[in-house]
């Protein structure tokens, strides 16, 4: 894979001699979170700020994935690059990419690294925050819920699945009286491949979501299925969940 570099991007990371990917690695920057050291190897994320604008820089070094598609396994940030790319061409709400970048182990760098640079979602905030500072403004929170049962429906529509559709990944701010969802984390998403992929993302999102009221239940359902709550459809619908969770 070629390296990316965003055209709306580049004259920014250009100015700042940050266009590739050795100036990306060696850049010192402080640490957003610890670093992730599973998988044979590392990972790490970094807040940067240029110009204004916001930034994650995430580099890795032997941090593996595999899958159907790529058995011998690939970068897990080249997955999510990927994804990235993809929702973005599918038209489903979701983070995007400044750059990517991946280099193999040579004779001087004995580790097989990776780069990829985020947009960060300044302005936005995760849906458990959301829900955690208002518990007692209904309104709102059937707006939060209403904006993910429409961003899972989208996404079903595409035939694909998240595969992380938890509070913590849907990212929602305010706008024209509602709220707009966007979706992060792209690693684990994937086209529906098996019967079981069907209902996957809300069911995920239900089970980490145990705060949720039945009408706030019926709200997310109704906007996933795009019925009225009061529709056969929502009940139909929890039912359904409902046995996949017992594993009928």
């Amino acid at each position: 894979m070629e390296d990316f570099v965003a055209p709306a991007d580049r004259p920014v990371l250009e100015r700042h001699g940050l266009a590739d990917f050795e100036a990306l690695w060696n850049l010192s920057l402080d640490r957003v979170e610890e670093p992730n050291l599973g998988r044979g190897g590392w990972s790490s994320v970094f807040r940067l700020n240029l110009d204004g604008r916001g930034y994650f820089l995430k580099r890795q070094c032997n941090h593996w994935t595999r899958s159907l598609a790529k058995p011998f396994g690939e970068p897990t940030f080249a997955r999510e690059f990927r994804n990235i790319r993809r929702f973005e061409a599918l038209g489903v709400p979701a983070l995007t990419a400044a750059f990517f970048a991946h280099r193999r182990k040579t004779a001087e760098q004995k580790g097989d690294r990776a780069i990829l640079l985020t947009h960060a979602l300044d302005g936005w905030r995760a849906l458990e925050h959301w829900l955690a500072d208002r518990p007692g403004q209904p309104e709102v929170r059937a707006g939060l819920l209403a904006a993910c049962g429409k961003i899972a429906r989208a996404l079903a529509a595409t035939k694909m699945v998240h595969g992380c559709f938890y509070p913590k990944h849907i990212f929602l701010r305010e706008r024209d009286g509602g709220f707009e969802a966007r979706l992060i984390d792209l690693e684990k998403a994937h086209s529906m491949l098996w019967r079981r992929d069907r209902g996957r993302d809300v069911e995920q999102f239900l089970r980490h979501a145990k705060e949720l009221s039945e009408a706030e239940t019926t709200i997310l359902i109704a906007a996933y299925l795009g019925c009225a709550p009061e529709s056969a459809a929502v009940g139909d619908c929890r039912r359904w969940l409902a046995r996949r969770r017992r594993g009928d």
